[in-house]
């Protein structure tokens, strides 16, 4: 029987499209546990490579014969080593090229809706680390929000597009993924943007991202509007875009609300994040549709791949928002937190500019879950 590549790419479209999958992940039980592909329609059996060195006669009655079976680890190499077993024993199987690695690393462009005079609105979803990037554009200009550092694939992007990159945003620094927005514009001439107080240790030059600043992009002049709104960091701004979106960040996401503890100062500024969700954000439209920087679990997803929720829709049922006693909510951002991201305070050394890894650890550095929220 065969054994057959995989790729992030293929993997993504069977999440978004709903399609069934069975995955042998052959990591270690607690890597697993802590981090997975996750889908709709995917079933998973986790057997530790080193457990399946002397064959896998023992697995096979328990993979399915109806479905196509993928078996994923940590690089590819132990991998595709079973995964030859199994069609030694004569079934056909796939394997997940690059592994998680990969899938940590994998990016989807999915159009989230149209824009003032034929402008378009764009989501990166990476779907194996929950980051979300955006991409604005309009007749022949682009501005990017909260990039990742795989520049080359908005670069690329925006060439497919015909558009060039004026502007790049963060809506603030980041501290679970690696920023590529000063590298993007660095190489393609764009205005960098950055909020002030999120700057106040970064060592390269920034544009500040003030509260009110207003930046129209192409001929038809669609506006991206910066709204501050502290909490998850001091300098934490939203953005409303073309009247009809509001990209929250980190501090508001579908089915969670954004943590205020990644710079060790929760308590100072727990108090500036329930002023954000309880009144800077009542303020706005409800028929805005709430585009974050992250999502946390795969229902998360809309039907479309998009992760995007009307924010009157939020009002009602996100949790977060729900929460009368300050008390109760201060104790829920403080005390009742996930773990913090893998190397979170190296993380931000990098996005500040005071060092730079090589890509290999870079990557070592961002592997795992999304961890910006508190549910």
């Amino acid at each position: 029987m065969t054994v057959i590549k995989m790729t992030a790419a293929e993997v993504a479209r069977k999440v978004i499209e709903n399609k069934e999958l069975f995955i042998l992940d052959v990591r270690n039980k607690d890597a697993f546990e802590d981090w997975k592909i996750e889908g709709h329609s995917f079933d998973y059996l986790n057997i530790p490579y080193f457990d399946l060195l002397d064959g896998v006669d023992e697995i096979l009655p328990k993979l399915p014969t109806d479905k196509d079976v993928l078996v994923v680890c940590a690089k590819e190499g132990s991998s595709l080593m079973v995964a030859e077993m199994v069609s030694e024993a004569g079934s056909d199987v796939f394997y997940l090229e690059g592994g998680m690695k990969s899938w940590s690393s994998y990016l989807e462009p999915i159009k989230v809706g149209d824009l003032t005079g034929g402008g378009e609105l764009y989501q990166f979803v990476r779907l194996g680390k929950g980051c979300l990037s955006y991409m604005v554009i309009s007749e022949g200009e682009a501005a990017i929000i909260d990039a990742v550092r795989f520049t080359g694939v908005f670069t690329n992007f925006a060439k497919e597009k015909n558009v060039d990159i004026k502007n790049v945003f963060d809506t603030h620094l980041h501290a679970d993924h690696i920023s590529g927005g000063r590298h993007i514009a660095e190489a393609t001439g764009a205005t960098y943007y950055l909020p002030p107080k999120d700057a106040e240790e970064v060592v390269f030059n920034y544009t500040p991202l003030e509260d009110g600043l207003t930046v129209k992009i192409g001929a038809s002049q669609i506006e991206v509007g910066a709204l501050y709104s502290p909490g998850h960091t001091i300098g934490s701004t939203s953005f409303i875009v073309d009247g009809k979106y509001v990209l929250t960040g980190d501090i508001l996401f579908i089915d969670s609300i954004g943590r205020p503890d990644l710079a060790g100062l929760a308590e100072d500024w727990v108090g500036d994040l329930r002023e954000t969700l309880y009144r800077r954000y009542r303020e706005l439209a409800e028929d805005l549709i709430v585009l974050p920087a992250h999502f946390m679990i795969i229902d998360e997803i809309n039907e479309d791949g998009t992760v995007a929720k009307r924010l009157g829709d939020l009002f009602a049922e996100n949790h977060g928002l729900n929460i009368e006693s300050e008390e109760e909510f201060r104790h829920t951002v403080t005390e009742n937190l996930p773990p913090q991201p893998n190397a979170y305070e190296q993380i931000r050394q990098v996005n500040m500019g005071k060092i730079t890894p090589e890509n290999e650890e870079q990557t070592e550095m961002e592997i795992g879950p999304n961890r910006c929220a508190v549910r």
